[in-house]
């Protein structure tokens, strides 16, 4: 928690659940990253967290966006964006939000499939596309591999035919997976594909862009490797694979720039002791999975929980939501433990929270209000 929030949430006394974003931790988090990867080009993943004042500050610092709609385009540009700042990075796209997105003067598109390059080549003539290619997630808390990505050759079968509908064929892509704390996965893919972009390129199909993706992680309830530990690797690989033929590099990181930026607070509703054998408290907070905190799911993402009580003698627990659903527990199999003291209405804050949290809360699930959000 920054010293900002933690002076709001002591002043203002905001209703919970609420989720507050230290904006100048943004800005930190984003220069922090462009200090590690001076030689890549950051386009933010809006899917993250796409509040106004986050985008607008971005703007400011001269970011690009990686864009997963073209809604979240539209926010972009109303931030003031430029329209080639834009990638439209899902590869999962209706055919009237290409045609808007390219209207509006975006170029960039990603793509794993023939049938969404045909789509793009239709309604979006003449765009640079860049090909999402499948690689190993292990490693990270929030895999992405199933649901995405090409295989190596039918990327390459492609690419080629991106040349062939009009479109120019630009680069390539990959992601590791979110939250991913280990820098060989980076090292690993960076290979892979790194050799299918030597071969197009020496083929005769000039690539020029390589993305990185993001995933990036940041510290929950576990500490991570710095950022500079992970643009070692990645630059290491770099030079192995490419040397002084170093194609244009693109990072699109969400959870880094923002997560830290964030801490929900929210109320104890109830302490209950439901078996009177066992030491484990139930502690039900008015903020569950529906509620944002949807990346407790299989307890992925473990956030960091402070208390009024720390210092105390603490005990296990199980944490769940408010709400009427037997699924909406966060956390029961992860050996968390709280103050023995804890009891229905102290305040708690869950850390971390900035990423992922606002954009996941469902829109009066049991009749609970969506979150309120608070950028300072």
């Amino acid at each position: 928690m920054t010293p900002k929030i933690a002076r709001f949430l002591a002043e203002a006394r905001p209703a919970s659940p609420c989720l507050v974003v230290d904006v100048d931790r943004v800005e930190e988090n984003y220069r922090r990253l462009q200090r590690a990867l001076p030689q890549a080009r950051i386009y933010y993943a809006v899917k993250a967290n796409p509040a106004a004042p986050i985008l607008a500050r971005l703007v400011g610092l001269d970011s690009a966006f990686d864009a997963a709609s073209f809604e979240e385009i539209s926010a972009c540009l109303a931030a003031g964006a430029r329209p080639e700042a834009i990638s439209f990075g899902n590869t999962i796209k209706k055919a009237r939000a290409i045609a808007a997105a390219h209207e509006a003067g975006v170029d960039l598109f990603a793509f794993d499939s023939l049938e969404e390059l045909e789509k793009i080549a239709r309604f979006a003539p003449g765009a640079r596309v860049y090909c999402r290619i499948r690689v190993e997630n292990k490693g990270s808390d929030w895999p992405l591999s199933r649901k995405f990505g090409a295989e190596v050759e039918v990327a390459r079968e492609l690419m080629w035919r991106a040349a062939d509908l009009g479109l120019v064929p630009y680069g390539l892509s990959f992601h590791v997976g979110s939250q991913q704390r280990d820098a060989a996965a980076y090292e690993a893919a960076i290979g892979k594909v790194g050799m299918l972009f030597t071969d197009l390129t020496e083929s005769g199909l000039e690539l020029k862009m390589l993305n990185l993706g993001g995933g990036f992680p940041i510290p929950y309830a576990e500490d991570v490797p710095d950022i500079d530990h992970f643009a070692g690797a990645i630059m290491r690989a770099l030079r192995e694979h490419f040397g002084n033929a170093m194609p244009d590099l693109i990072v699109e990181p969400g959870r880094f720039i923002v997560g830290d930026a964030g801490v929900v607070q929210s109320e104890v509703v109830l302490v209950s002791r439901r078996d009177p054998e066992s030491p484990l408290r139930w502690v039900y907070l008015d903020i569950g999975r529906f509620g944002g905190l949807a990346e407790t799911e299989g307890e992925a993402i473990r956030y960091r929980i402070t208390t009024p009580h720390d210092g105390g003698a603490t005990g296990p627990v199980a944490i769940a939501g408010p709400t009427c659903d037997g699924a909406d527990i966060l956390y029961e199999k992860t050996p968390y433990r709280l103050p023995l003291a804890l009891a229905s209405g102290d305040r708690v804050e869950l850390l971390g929270t900035g990423a992922y949290v606002s954009t996941y809360a469902s829109q009066g699930f049991n009749g609970f209000a969506p979150l309120t959000e608070h950028y300072i």
